[in-house]
């Protein structure tokens, strides 16, 4: 089972391709990793950025492809619109089924915005997805829709072009999934914490790890969901062995 991970490198190896590849190994999958930019940062500042280009992450995503069998995929921080456009682009010739999270990052000193990541995602990118795991502020960008309680989460979700969860960090544990428009509530107790960088690069490889040993999406997210709280509860997140 070969997994892809489409995401930037943090030097810190909390988050993005580096974090995404021991998800993968602690759930018991083979990851490969294309990487979309190089970053500056620890889980507690993030100094730059430095993106790859959308023609080398090509080159990256077919010398991957022209040796491995892949069916499943994430993504993470794509850094600008072309780069998504690229990636949904491939997606849909290589037949990938894509898990988005939908890292949004502005360019410092650049001209591109929080919103048009937001615009180019639902334009290129989740109409090819199987699921997008937006935390509160990331679904409110995909959506526009202001999210304080669990109604607006519930509005918010069916709203998004795709399956998705909304992930309940900064909605009182209330994680909202949609999964062919049943919606369904699940409530985790928030942990007091500072061991929460990379959470949502660990969910959703997790739920794409969890999707190549055959599991169907619900359950996926479930053991997902379960694999990255008793991370942050044990402290260790990014290296945590799952029970299979």
């Amino acid at each position: 089972m070969i997994v892809m991970s489409i995401a930037g490198v943090d030097p810190s190896g909390g988050a993005g391709v580096f974090a995404d590849l021991k998800t993968f190994q602690a759930i018991g999958v083979y990851g490969t990793g294309i990487v979309t930019a190089l970053t500056a940062q620890n889980p507690c500042k993030f100094f730059s950025t430095h993106p790859v280009s959308p023609q080398y992450i090509e080159e990256q995503m077919d010398s991957v492809m022209d040796s491995y069998d892949i069916e499943f995929i994430k993504t993470g921080m794509l850094y600008s619109p072309e780069i998504i456009e690229l990636v949904g682009k491939k997606i849909k010739e290589y037949n990938l089924k894509a898990v988005v999270d939908p890292v949004m990052v502005a360019t410092s000193g650049g001209d591109l915005t929080k919103e048009d990541i937001a615009k180019a995602m639902n334009k290129y990118l989740l109409p090819q997805a199987i699921l997008t795991t937006p935390n509160v502020a990331e679904a409110e960008k995909l959506t526009n829709l202001k999210i304080t309680k669990k109604e607006d989460a519930i509005k918010a979700s069916e709203l998004i072009e795709c399956n998705n969860i909304i992930t309940g960090g900064h909605l009182d544990g209330i994680n909202t999934i949609n999964i062919d428009g049943d919606i369904f509530i699940v409530k985790q107790e928030l942990i007091e914490t500072d061991n929460l960088h990379g959470t949502g690069c660990n969910l959703s490889s997790a739920i794409t790890a969890y999707l190549a040993k055959n599991n169907d999406l619900k359950t996926s997210i479930l053991k997902a969901l379960d694999y990255v709280y008793e991370g942050i509860k044990n402290g260790n997140h990014g290296t945590l062995i799952a029970k299979i």
